[in-house]
């Protein structure tokens, strides 16, 4: 037993604390190779999680020699209104955020469809990007934008022109737009975009007549100044092309009307044009399923013909939507492997599915795709999770010369477009899981191994 004025005695296995489950009515457990420690931490995850406190340890606090530690954020953070949460869930989420992260990216805010829903100058509408910037800046975060260009949640007039589709594409006008952000109490809420977003050049392809390449070129060149530049000098980092590897085959770059328009350099003039509104920025290029070798060599073979070009490209992302059957390993495959380029790694869009259900689909976007579950895990989802977290942040820790940044896709499990999946480190009320005292105890096994 260790000396402790809190109250809570401590006691070792290991070398890796378990709260006495007498002394507090949730339990810390922490992950050890030892089969009795299984056992006795399948004991303790039967009884639930533990209540956090402004004592708990921190992420931020934790890693902060390491890499900053964010999450991705919605309007119900930003605004105060929320989708599926009462006010008073959404403190809690509100409270969650700044006691534990240190950055912050809006999941829907910046990308084109809600932020550009109509051609021209007229056509923005801010208010809901704004608020998130004011957010950040107002609590010391480092902020992220996402994302300038991305195959979806585009709207169709970006594409359209007068030039007809090639051979075998149905000839249809352009969709009607939708006022993303028109008054009425569910402004800011959930749905307000439809599934898919097809709506409004959302996933759904647009099939009519098209843009000639050098229209394309002005509207992408012309959103990216005027973006970019609104938020210079705040926004310090920018996703500016966003998931344009192909997932299979032999082809590097997937078959979008980014690449049907303009050619595989619509990449690099979206660096171009980024890095003329901001010479400061940090530009990234984003994409998932890197844990994948083929993919992660395809995104290394286009980085570099990128970087043979002088084109300003500054940092990679790795989304890392993964399951409970990540690896330690593969992981560190990964990060060895992006290392070659380098440049600074970012996990961007960080969650891990522990149940069925919160499988990745087209888009990780939380508002559209949130859905809160019933009851708890059971303890094997939970030890499961843990042993996936631990894993990760491992080779996290062990990369964190290249790793600057580790950004959760959502606060808590209520906020995640993957909720059926409980892919994060709080549940939905908040309160710190299994694995997030899997995650503190490798940064403290890292701190006692120096």
């Amino acid at each position: 037993m260790t000396g402790d004025t809190t109250g809570v005695r401590k006691f070792y296995l290991d070398v890796l604390p378990v709260i006495d489950v007498r002394h507090v009515t949730m339990k810390t457990h922490i992950l050890s190779p030892n089969p009795c420690a299984h056992w006795l931490m399948a004991g303790l995850l039967a009884l639930g999680t533990r209540a956090w406190s402004a004592d708990s340890p921190t992420l931020k606090d934790t890693f902060k020699d390491h890499f900053l530690v964010g999450t991705a954020i919605n309007r119900n953070i930003t605004t105060g209104t929320g989708f599926r949460r009462s006010p008073e869930q959404v403190k809690q989420d509100v409270a969650l955020v700044k006691a534990q992260f240190n950055q912050l990216v809006a999941e829907n805010e910046m990308k084109w469809a809600p932020l550009h829903p109509q051609p021209g100058a007229d056509g923005y509408d801010f208010r809901a990007a704004d608020a998130f910037v004011s957010f950040g800046l107002s609590n010391n975060m480092y902020l992220v934008g996402h994302t300038l260009v991305w195959h979806a949640q585009t709207p169709d007039w970006v594409f359209a022109g007068t030039n007809p589709p090639p051979p075998g594409v149905t000839n249809v006008a352009p969709r009607p737009f939708a006022d993303t952000n028109a008054p009425g109490t569910n402004r800011f809420g959930r749905g307000r975009f439809g599934r898919g977003f097809g709506g409004f050049g959302g996933f759904g392809r647009y099939t009519g007549p098209r843009a000639s390449r050098e229209e394309l070129l002005q509207r992408m060149r012309d959103h990216i100044h005027t973006v970019v530049g609104r938020y210079k000098g705040k926004i310090k980092v920018w996703d500016v092309v966003n998931e344009a590897l192909a997932d299979n085959g032999t082809n590097i770059l997937r078959n979008s009307l980014w690449l049907e328009i303009i050619g595989p350099d619509f990449i690099a003039k979206a660096f171009e044009y980024a890095h003329e509104a901001d010479p400061n920025a940090v530009l990234r290029y984003n994409d998932y399923g890197l844990e994948n070798p083929a993919k992660c060599r395809k995104l290394v073979t286009l980085v570099k013909s990128l970087q043979a070009q002088k084109i300003p490209v500054h940092a990679i992302g790795s989304q890392a939507h993964l399951n409970v059957a990540v690896t330690f390993e593969t992981m560190d495959q990964e990060l060895a492997e992006l290392a070659t380029l380098g440049l600074p790694i970012h996990i961007t869009e960080l969650d891990v599915n522990s149940a069925q259900g919160g499988q990745r689909s087209f888009g990780a976007d939380i508002a559209d795709n949130a859905a809160t579950t019933q009851g708890g895990l059971v303890s094997d989802a939970d030890r499961k999770l843990a042993e996936a977290y631990a894993g990760l942040f491992r080779a996290f820790l062990k990369h964190d010369k290249s790793v600057e940044m580790v950004t959760f896709w959502g606060a808590n499990d209520a906020n995640s477009w993957r909720g059926n999946g409980k892919p994060l480190l709080f549940d939905g009320n908040s309160q710190p899981k299994p694995a997030f005292d899997a995650v503190i105890a490798e940064a403290k096994k890292m701190a006692t191994a120096k």
